[in-house]
Parts: C-alpha cells; structure tokens; sequence
C-alpha cells in the first residue's frame, strides 16, 4: 500500500515542501457548474473538477499540498480562489450537517429498535409458557430474529455510514483551507495557453473533462 500511494504521488511535481495540485484553464467558467445561475462566487464546482480535487487530495494525504490554476491573463484570479474557498467551505458545512443528521438518525432508530427487541422478547417468554408444540417453537424463534433484525439499521449507521461522511468532510475543510494560487498564463491564440510547464498530467485530465 505505501508503495501504491509512492506511486501516486510521483504524479505531481513538488514546489518546496508542497506536493502542486495544477489545474489549467482556457476559461475560469470551465471549472464550474454552467447550469448554476448563482452569482459566479457561488457558483457550484463542474462535477468532474470537483472529483479531480478530491481525488488528488486524498492521494497526496497529509502531505503539504497546494492548488496551483493556470488561467489567462485577463482572468480575476482573486474571484477564483475566493468562489473555490467558498464552495468548499459550504460543502465541509453541509456535510458535517449532513453527518449529524445521520447520527441523530441512528440514535433514534437504536432507541426505537431496542424498544421493539425488547417487546419481542418480552413476547417471546410468553410464548414460552404455552404447550411447547412446532408451531410455537417457531414463532418464539421469529420473534427473536425479528427483534435483533430492528437493530440492524442502528447498527449499520454507528458501525458503517458515519465515517465515509467524517472523511468527506475532512477532505472538503482541507481543501477550503489549502494554499491556493491562481497564476495567469498568456494565450497563444485560440483561447489556448501557453505550455507553462514540460507535463501537467492531473490537469491535462480534467482539462479533458471538462472541455
């Protein structure tokens, strides 16, 4: 595994102590949601872009990262950065809401479930005390599988569904917080840039995406 990740982390090139995240834009508009008809610093992210830096950040992990955008020289990079920052800390927000929504869930549900489990095996002691034929045998057992199967839900969310969210979380609060810097590039015509740099694999990858 920690060769896995060694692998990864080849694919981004190093300023400093910084592993660089790299984005390049023939468009700052390219990098959001086109369909959202908020105002551009609330603009939603384009799916893809969103997924490219989520991705990258969990592959570089806790290293020391930076989120470097290559965009035209005219763009408003201050305005760029700043709508980055903003839908990623609304998404950490909404997430962690999200996450204490599933917890109350689950804290309802086991307190719903242990009531009902309780009844079923309540049920079951007096169904206990009748003749003792099949038929009576089978139902004491359908209420005790019945009784544990109501805390199946509770279970699963306490055991399996909270983390996801936690780390969905973490990543989103990392990536609102990150260094990011919007360098502008001069065009060579066609709205393409120049070549900033000899390889830009990761954003290469979300260029044709998004294009």
């Amino acid at each position: 595994m920690i060769g896995h990740h060694r692998h990864h982390l080849g694919v981004y090139r190093r300023e400093g102590e910084s592993y660089l995240i790299e984005i390049r834009l023939r468009d700052i508009r390219q990098l959001f949601n086109t369909l959202d008809p908020a105002p551009f610093h609330e603009k939603d992210l384009d799916p893809a872009a969103e997924e490219y830096l989520v991705s990258a950040v969990r592959e570089v992990g806790t290293n020391r990262s930076k989120l470097i955008l290559y965009v035209p020289e005219d763009s408003d990079s201050d305005e760029l950065v700043a709508a980055i920052r903003h839908y990623f800390t609304y998404r950490a927000r909404h997430t962690d809401e999200q996450l204490h929504l599933l917890l109350r869930r689950g804290l309802i549900s086991f307190v719903i479930g242990c009531a009902f489990l309780f009844a079923c095996l309540s049920l079951r002691q007096v169904v206990g005390t009748w003749s003792g034929s099949a038929s009576d045998a089978i139902l004491s057992e359908g209420l005790l599988i019945l009784g544990w199967v109501a805390m199946w839900r509770p279970v699963e969310i306490f055991l399996y569904d909270w983390w996801p969210e936690l780390g969905r979380r973490r990543v989103f609060t990392r990536i609102a917080g990150m260094s990011i810097e919007a360098r502008r590039v001069p065009s060579v015509g066609n709205g393409e840039l120049s070549q900033p740099m000899p390889e830009l694999r990761p954003a290469e990858r979300l260029v044709s995406r998004t294009a």
